[in-house]
């Protein structure tokens, strides 16, 4: 008995954050694999780093040089399991399976060896696809550890030349974060503190009041300018923005580690070892989704909404929600670690002011339920919201405006604010004006952004009311597109000698949101197809002469066609 109270006592010893960053920490393998660059790694971005509508599933390396072109490498030996070629995303990537039980993945990738790409060159020749994702067979790639794999590149939603490293879980494809895996980087530099946002809550975690500091630090402590900050209601939730750096690297990196005590109790923590695509959504509820949609600002919410499920925090009892009163401030003191255990710190306090007036929430028109199916039904929209669409419950404003603008078919509806996240799909249809004629296979579900510009989110006829899908509130009503795109050549003569492509600007009026579909285009020589890339961060699409252009004279077709079928052609005669 004396013994166990000895160790029990022992245990109270060690600080609360060292016992609660040890129980996310797993056995991951430290000498299996090697560097996938021949250099010292520099990052520009982290695992788990907040981005748009998800988490950073890997690690990002800077170039060498700054310029694509340096050799990547396999870190240990494998086969290859999935080649991706792709005008966005992860752009073009290979995955290798490795006898340990892990995937390494490579993305952005400027090319890859010369017997996949002709492999790949094969593919979309068969598929006639510009854009194609290929499994092939086993063992079919195999690779060395250290062997060169491909060059570091910006192919796809890449904007400096970077590797996008992962390593996931080979069954279940969950991403880990590569630097649990004793990569070396050189770190010394504790993360840096910004930005405190506190919101004042009801019962209901509503937000009836906001207020922000900026951080100042001295040494490894953080502090705002008030050292109490009052609040005007009784539960107050608390957001951080905090970056990480590192030795010889001026870029703001996500952080690793965080946590919240108040009056020294552990109230809130999360650590990004391991993300699941399927919980990667769920960053809309973990970050204040507010402050990135209108300022790009991005706050880690230290309280955690009903509805969000992400597992990456170490307590499901916590919610993180500060109790105040008038009497006694509450203490409150973040410790953000980085995974090199550098740690920095920030301290103050909170109490409720002195003020009886209570605050009221905003108007709204509909109670919304996250934990329930909500349907609006009107004689000239209807909405089904489904459970688990909402992070929590919504105070949801409905407001509609008549239109008079050029194509809009429909009243305005005001869906609440494109400020709320949504973490699912929701069924949305309206109702013309007027019946559309000849022009209803013209019509689709636009979207007005905070920007007064209009998006395409598709749509489909149901009777007379046109229906979609899309994931984000706002401005809606119908309108058409009966204009076709446009194709500007950039590079084009009719006598190819000398030239090794030829490639054209190709755009559309109406961008494509969620639920939409965006242009399609196709390449023919003598009628014959071939391939022609897409590079969405210049709107161009480039034929690079191959094999399939022999000496002689021939006929160039280029047809693009929009999501509502509007269609250019350009044709015209080239030799070679």
């Amino acid at each position: 008995m004396i013994r166990l109270l000895i160790v029990f006592l022992g245990l109270l010893s060690i600080p609360v954050s060292q016992v609660t960053v040890q129980q996310k920490q797993h056995d991951y393998p430290k000498d299996y694999f090697r560097s996938p660059v021949d250099q010292a790694i520099k990052l520009s971005g982290t695992f788990g780093e907040l981005r748009p509508n998800h988490f950073h599933a890997g690690i990002d390396i800077k170039a060498k040089s700054g310029q694509v072109g340096q050799n990547i490498y396999a870190v240990a030996d494998g086969v290859v399991s999935r080649i991706n070629i792709k005008s966005s995303g992860y752009g073009n990537a290979l995955y290798i399976n490795h006898p340990n039980g892990y995937t390494s993945v490579y993305a952005h990738l400027e090319k890859f060896p010369k017997h996949i790409a002709d492999y790949m060159h094969r593919k979309q020749y068969e598929k006639q696809q510009s854009e194609v994702e290929i499994y092939p067979p086993k063992d079919l790639f195999p690779f060395k550890k250290g062997d060169i794999i491909g060059t570091l590149g910006v192919s796809g939603r890449s904007y400096g030349p970077h590797l996008h490293f992962e390593i996931r879980n080979t069954k279940t494809e969950v991403p880990i974060n590569p630097l649990h895996f004793g990569f070396s980087i050189d770190d010394k530099v504790r993360p840096d503190l910004r930005a405190i946002k506190l919101y004042g809550l009801d019962s209901q975690m509503n937000e009836l009041e906001t207020k922000q500091y900026t951080l100042r630090n001295k040494g490894s402590n953080f502090y705002p300018s008030k050292d109490t900050i009052e609040m005007n209601t009784y539960e107050v939730g608390i957001a951080l923005k905090a970056y990480d750096q590192m030795t010889g690297v001026s870029n703001l990196n996500g952080i690793y580690a965080l946590e919240m005590f108040v009056d020294d109790s552990l109230a809130f923590s999360f650590s990004m070892d391991e993300i699941s695509f399927d919980e990667t959504r769920f960053i809309n509820a973990h970050m204040d989704y507010f402050e990135r949609e209108t300022k790009k600002s991005y706050y880690n919410r230290c309280f955690k909404l009903p509805g969000n499920n992400l597992s990456i925090y170490h307590n499901d009892e916590w919610d993180g929600v500060v109790k105040i009163n008038k009497t006694k401030a509450s203490k409150v003191k973040y410790v953000v670690t980085d995974i090199h255990q550098n740690v920095s710190e920030s301290t103050f306090w909170v109490k409720k002011s002195s003020s009886d007036k209570d605050l009221e929430g905003k108007p709204y028109h509909y109670l919304l339920y996250h934990d329930q199916d909500n349907v609006i039904s009107q004689k000239d929209i209807n909405l089904f919201i489904p459970k688990g669409a909402l992070y929590r419950d919504l105070q949801f404003e409905f407001l509609t405006s008549e239109e008079n603008s050029y194509n809009v078919q429909s009243p305005i509806y005001h869906l609440d604010e494109y400020t709320t996240p949504m973490h699912k799909y929701f069924d949305l249809s309206i109702r013309p004006n007027s019946p559309l004629g000849e022009f209803k296979s013209k019509a689709f579900i636009g979207y007005c952004g905070k920007d007064n510009n209009f998006v395409n989110c598709g749509g489909t006829w149901e009777g007379d009311m046109l229906k979609t899908k899309t994931s984000q509130l706002g401005n809606f009503c119908i309108m058409l597109d009966t204009v076709p795109p446009t194709i500007n050549p950039v590079k084009f003569r009719s006598i190819l000698n000398g030239y090794r492509s030829i490639s054209f600007k190709i755009e559309d009026n109406y961008d494509v949101g969620k639920g939409g579909k965006g242009m399609s285009y196709q390449g023919y020589i003598d009628d014959q197809w071939v391939l022609m890339t897409y590079n969405g961060k210049n709107e161009t699409i480039t034929y690079r002469i191959d094999e399939k252009l022999k000496a002689g004279k021939h006929t160039f077709k280029l047809i693009v066609s929009d999501a509502l079928g509007n269609t250019t052609t350009f044709e015209k005669p080239i030799s070679l």
